[in-house]
């Protein structure tokens, strides 16, 4: 009882705008740290779409906060994501099978808006950007009798990611677009979050 009664706190403070932290400064430090999992469909677009179809993903997420810069986190996500080839690419080139498997991982910022609503449940519009490190992996499969050998191409790449959507806090729906040179991609995630560690 008593941890959720300090996580509602660090909701409350969160909800502050800048302007009331400014009239009455914190006494003492508020600081967060928070675990979460988020999952849903990924949406390649541009070349990537040509050869890919819709694919899914996970993510863990770690993220800190404290009332020193409220409304902002600073979080990490590691995840692990799959596309699945085209059935027309299939029927047109001499591939039997082309999938991509992905583990990306996130270093970046998320900001908290005030809340839409809140007499029941908080609702608040956030704003995220990271910086991206991810590992490809293509497996690339062939036709009997093409004459051409399988094999699996391995690389890495960086790029960025830009992305909003709704918080209830304790539940997020989020969309993010995801750059990547010849790999350009829209996440959906619903995500859950909980807090580890909370300090008032």
């Amino acid at each position: 009882m008593k941890s959720i009664f300090r996580t509602f706190l660090l909701i409350l403070i969160i909800s502050f705008n800048e302007t009331s932290l400014a009239e009455k400064p914190p006494s003492s430090i508020a600081q967060g740290f928070f675990f979460g999992v988020g999952v849903g469909p990924r949406l390649p677009i541009g070349n990537f779409s040509t050869t890919t179809d819709v694919g899914y993903g996970f993510n863990l997420e770690f993220s800190y906060t404290d009332n020193e810069f409220l409304p902002v986190f600073l979080y990490t996500t590691i995840g692990y994501e799959q596309y699945p080839g085209l059935q027309s690419f299939y029927r047109e080139t001499d591939y039997s099978n082309f999938h991509t498997n992905t583990l990306p991982v996130n270093f970046g910022v998320r900001y908290y808006f005030p809340p839409l609503a809140e007499n029941i449940v908080l609702f608040m519009p956030i704003l995220q950007v990271s910086g991206s490190y991810t590992y490809f992996q293509k497996l690339h499969e062939f036709k009997p009798g093409r004459g051409r050998t399988n094999f699996l191409e391995e690389n890495s790449k960086f790029g960025f990611s830009v992305g909003g959507g709704i918080s209830m806090f304790m539940l997020e729906l989020l969309a993010s677009y995801n750059f990547f040179e010849s790999n350009q991609y829209i996440t959906f995630d619903l995500k859950v979050r909980i807090p580890v560690f909370i300090s008032l």
